[in-house]
């Protein structure tokens, strides 16, 4: 459905802001405990990379989770696979918060994560159904705005409840959290006519496939998604980098991201302003070499001091998130329909590639900010290529 939709009930501000809240999920269910990580290793008495389990394989189960939330949606409706999928989320919180081992934790983070995988997936799918072209791509980069202000607030938060409670208790507010997500989901009006869908579950699975048959469609999403291997990399090891390599309080640590998250809440508000001036291709490409100037300059001056280090980091995050709406509009552009599909496949894509950048840095436990400035400036100069190979590759067939 292509025709902008009203949602009586929320309207419009009210509906901007669930969207933004669902697309909020993955951040929140990451940066709001990170200050608490050095907490509950030692607590648990396990190794860093045991407990970096919670965040690797939440993103590895979130991704696979991804992939089938969306068909399910084109098949039954946004709404009621929407309800499912953040009751789950809402009780593994739950469970987290009463884990008495380690393995509870990581065990009921991979179920946190299949019940918030279908929050991204949903949202991204709704705004493909209700707005199309240039409304599109300004409400992508809305909410994504918006989501951004989590990465900024969760971790200051995280450390703030850990003065009054412990760890526990940001798993609990997290549970809160997906209840308030409901109840938005129960008065949320279904987008997606499923009235004329008669084929099977499976069918709708299969689209997955036919959809990364489409090569402007697979290009995209493959240059695209690496993006995220920058952004994911950094998020995981912060709290490591700056708590241990840097020796900051958890405090402190939640003051130093909150100052990259600047970057993330900067970065889509600027595209939209840019781009009423300047072509989308241009920007994206001003994004990657502004990727690759902060990692040389994290290399020049970051190394082994945690305020160059956040400021040198700080042009990466800016870029990246810059990226991502015109990266996700161009993406959806290449089908016109199975939209949850299609979203399923880009979460899924960031997120198995964020997660490769995740496991690099939980092994270097001697270099990592050495690490996040190579990763900044190989993927950077990776994705321009990419990007470049790709529109002239298929110059006929990507639609831009």
């Amino acid at each position: 459905m292509s025709s902008e939709k009203v949602q009586p009930r929320m309207g419009n501000v009210g509906f901007i802001i669930f969207l933004a809240l669902l697309s909020a999920f993955v951040p929140l269910s990451t940066d709001l405990y990170l200050p608490a990580l050095p907490t509950m290793t030692t607590f648990f008495n396990v190794s860093e990379i045991t407990m970096n389990l919670t965040l690797i394989l939440f993103f590895v189960f979130y991704s696979v989770a991804t992939l089938i939330w969306g068909p399910l949606s084109d098949r039954y409706g946004r709404r009621p696979i929407l309800l499912i999928g953040l009751t789950i989320y809402m009780l593994a919180g739950i469970l987290c918060g009463v884990a008495t081992s380690a393995f509870e934790i990581i065990l009921f983070r991979v179920l946190q994560a299949i019940g918030g995988g279908v929050a991204t997936t949903i949202a991204t799918a709704v705004i493909k159904d209700v707005y199309t072209g240039r409304k599109q791509e300004t409400t992508l980069a809305i909410v994504q705005s918006m989501v951004v202000i989590s990465p900024a607030l969760a971790p200051v938060l995280g450390s703030l409840l850990l003065t009054f409670i412990s760890w526990r208790g940001i798993f609990f507010t997290q549970a809160l959290l997906g209840l308030i997500v409901v109840l938005g989901a129960v008065i949320f009006q279904e987008t997606h006519d499923t009235s004329k869908e008669s084929i099977s579950v499976l069918h709708s699975l299969g689209r997955l496939g036919a959809l990364m048959k489409n090569p402007p469609f697979s290009a995209m999403l493959i240059n695209f998604s690496a993006v995220s291997i920058i952004s994911l990399s950094f998020i995981s090891s912060s709290s490591y980098i700056f708590q241990v390599h840097f020796g900051l309080s958890s405090q402190a640590f939640s003051y130093f991201f909150a100052f990259n998250a600047i970057g993330m809440l900067v970065g889509p508000l600027l595209y939209i302003r840019l781009s009423k001036y300047i072509d989308r291709m241009v920007i994206l490409y001003a994004c990657f070499f502004l990727g690759i100037i902060g990692g040389i300059l994290i290399l020049g001056f970051g190394l082994n001091n945690p305020y160059l280090f956040a400021i040198t980091e700080l042009p990466a995050t800016l870029a990246s998130s810059a990226s991502r709406p015109p990266a996700t509009y161009l993406i959806l552009k290449q089908q016109e329909n199975d939209n949850g599909s299609a979203s399923s496949l880009y979460s899924a894509g960031g997120t198995i590639m964020g997660s490769i950048g995740m496991v690099v840095v939980s092994f270097a436990n001697h270099w990592p900010v050495l690490i996040i400035a190579i990763i900044d400036i190989v993927i950077n100069v990776l994705c321009a290529i990419g990007l470049y190979v790709t529109l002239r590759g298929l110059r006929n067939q990507i639609k831009v």
